[in-house]
């Protein structure tokens, strides 16, 4: 039956908290009629925003190393865009518009941290070839892995785990979708938040009127700690990033926090210690001459790589019974078992049939084999070996991506990138496989699971925001494969522009090369591994696996501490203040329900801060794509300064934020 009225209610009131037992969760658009979702109207517009984004993504990311997230400046443009030309019903179609839209940022996300690094070695291997179908094969091979493998874990972690994770980004897209088709004063807060919040953003990261984050540098005694002791606090000032940790809420920003004091407070420090016991009175202390991020870079990073892997590792085995049961479900597909037909299942619960799945994963994992063996030219020995890796890695970890994505916001696809590139490149070596064509097959493996990683992390928040809102998956999941496909043909076809019009290395024919850092350190990391007798310092890997281990045995999220231990300090600091505001604002009164109104005020808040920063963040990168600098760069010889402005800024926005949280009435 189809239902063509527009909701005029908003979440229900247990969308975020856990169920109790025997408590349904009831989303907007009611599961038992159907909806305007795919239309013509929603599949072109989400396709323009897909070619836009990507081509806007892949230049910011590879110009100043930053990829900004789409979904949501994607969700504010579709709604703007429904209210101006009056369409009916456009929520759900609004969401079709997202989860096609939202493919950019996780393909381009998935394809800069790679592919860019083939065009770097080629500078010094000119063998190494490289073109645009190597570009748009592993990013298309790559994403749709990604969305098949996670297909049969949604129902877990979107309605199994309803409550149980924060999902700050599917939060803040979902209120701006739903705020966006009720209007009113819920729009009102959410407009003239995002204009705080996007000119906040813009005057710090694109004008420097002051700088994107303040440090203990600012003082003497800090600059002292930081040259003699390395030990150095940094916070980012973006309303953006404390806004997340507002939705993520203080236990996870706890655990996450520190995390990262363990990464920034004690191993920096320590190692700094250590090399100077170890030189003695004659020697010379390595880390003397080092920056505290420095250090982080190239001692402490790698440790926290190894905590996201071993949590990487006892997430999958605690979802051990998940991944059975999808198992099941796909012998059960095949077999010859009483089926529920599509009327018997829930629309919004139907996903693709696991039948369609296995045949769709199979025709990708062909593809994937001819194309390292024709587009990579190895032999097909070499080709099975890599297509085994890309697959067991991609399966495994797609679960760990989808736990990052619903805690915090955050996908650590750098992190296991580069372990993906370190296993890949001893496998590639044991095959025979070394030198220029060894460090373009690693590549090209770390380039699809990559992106198969960015592209199931992405992937679970549009499946979070349709289970809230009452969409069909199965709709979600058929034409999210359209999405992936157009974005990576626009990003392949942007970095072989890109490539050609400015270069990543430094040459007599590219003066002003892109910088691409994520990269140039995947990069620098595979050209050793090549190489006969490469070292790896394992044990740094391994001192992180046990710190996740223990971490679990206390009964702490081992993810979220990670990601602490591996995501740099400044972006971590500011999660505690958002999740610290959140519990205090909790408990500013004594009446419950006005308490409830404040926190639900916060949380629109702060989606307004998120979706302004988004989307001036986009306004800046389109600027300098067109050429434009808006940087005023008043603090140039004076970054002290820039640092306290930057302070000083911080302490008024969160004044404005706690001030206005506290405007809430009771309706």
């Amino acid at each position: 039956m189809e239902n063509t009225s527009t909701p005029s209610t908003g979440l229900p009131e247990n969308a975020y908290r856990e169920l109790k037992p025997g408590e349904e969760y009831q989303p907007i658009l009611s599961p038992q009629y159907t909806f305007p979702e795919v239309t013509t109207w929603s599949v072109l517009w989400g396709l323009l925003m897909a070619i836009i984004f990507s081509a806007a993504a892949a230049y910011s990311g590879l110009k100043i190393g930053q990829v900004f997230e789409a979904a949501i400046p994607i969700s504010i443009i579709a709604v703007g865009v429904s209210k101006f030309a009056k369409k009916k019903s456009a929520l759900a179609q609004n969401v079709i518009i997202q989860s096609i839209g939202a493919s950019s940022g996780v393909i381009v996300a998935g394809a800069i941290f790679t592919i860019p690094g083939l065009y770097i070695l080629k500078a010094k291997y000119p063998e190494i070839q490289v073109d645009f179908f190597q570009i748009f094969f592993s990013s298309l091979l790559g994403g749709s892995l990604g969305i098949l493998f996670l297909i049969p874990f949604r129902k877990y972690f979107v309605k199994d785990m309803h409550g149980k994770f924060p999902f700050p980004e599917a939060t803040a897209t979902t209120e701006i979708l739903i705020t966006g088709e009720k209007g009113g004063n819920q729009a009102a807060i959410l407009i003239t938040s995002g204009l705080i919040g996007g000119l906040f953003e813009f005057l710090s990261s694109s004008m420097r009127l002051w700088s994107e984050s303040f440090t203990t540098r600012i003082v003497p005694i800090g600059q002292f700690l930081s040259d003699k002791y390395k030990l150095v606090f940094k916070m980012s000032v973006s309303p953006l990033v404390f806004s997340f940790g507002y939705l993520v809420g203080l236990k996870f920003s706890l655990i996450i926090t520190i995390g990262s004091l363990l990464s920034w407070f004690v191993l920096v420090p320590l190692l700094n210690a250590i090399g100077g016991v170890a030189a003695g009175a004659n020697g010379v202390n390595i880390f003397a001459a080092m920056t505290p991020e420095s250090i982080f870079r190239g001692y402490v990073r790698p440790i926290g790589i190894g905590a996201i892997a071993m949590a990487g590792l006892i997430g999958i085995i605690r979802s051990s019974s998940v991944i059975g049961s999808a198992f099941k479900l796909a012998v059960g597909g095949i077999g010859k078992g009483k089926k529920k037909s599509e009327d018997e299942v829930e629309r919004t619960q139907r996903d693709l049939k696991m039948p369609v799945i296995l045949m769709l994963s199979l025709v990708v994992i062909i593809v994937l084999f001819f194309f390292l063996m024709m587009g990579v030219k190895i032999t097909a020995a070499q080709s099975g070996i890599a297509l085994l890796t890309i697959v067991i890695i991609s399966f495994l970890f797609t679960t760990v991506a989808a736990n990052a994505i619903a805690i915090v916001g955050t996908n650590p696809v750098s992190g296991m990138t580069l372990m993906t590139l370190i296993v890949s490149s001893f496998v590639l070596v044991g095959a025979g496989l070394s030198g220029p064509t060894g460090m373009a097959s690693a590549l090209i493996i770390g380039g699809v699971v990559c992106t198969a990683l960015s592209v199931a992390g992405g992937f679970i928040t549009d499946l979070k925001v349709g289970y809230w809102i009452g969409t069909t998956p199965v709709k979600q999941q058929m034409w999210k494969f359209l999405g992936v496909l157009v974005s990576s043909a626009t990003v392949g076809l942007v970095i072989y522009v890109l490539a050609k019009a400015y270069g990543f290395v430094l040459t007599p024919e590219t003066p002003n090369p892109l910088i691409a850092p994520q990269a140039n350190a995947m990069a620098a990391v595979i050209e050793p591994l090549m190489q006969p007798g490469a070292q790896i310092n394992w044990m740094l890997y391994v001192v992180g696996a046990f710190i996740s281990f223990f971490v679990y045995l206390l009964g702490i999220s081992p993810l979220a501490f990670a990601l602490g231990m591996f995501i740099p300090l400044d972006l971590n600091t500011p999660l505690i203040v958002g999740g610290l505001i959140n519990h205090f604002i909790g408990k500013s009164s004594s009446d419950k329900n006005i308490s409830e109104a404040r926190i639900q005020r916060g949380t629109l808040i702060s989606s307004g801060f998120i979706a302004g920063a988004a989307l001036f963040g986009v306004l800046g990168a389109m600027l300098l794509f067109f050429g434009v600098d808006p940087a005023i760069n008043v603090w140039k010889d004076n970054l002290v300064g820039a640092e306290w402005t930057a302070l000083i800024a911080f302490i008024f926005i969160l004044i404005y934020f706690v001030w206005d949280t506290k405007r809430a009435k009771v309706e």
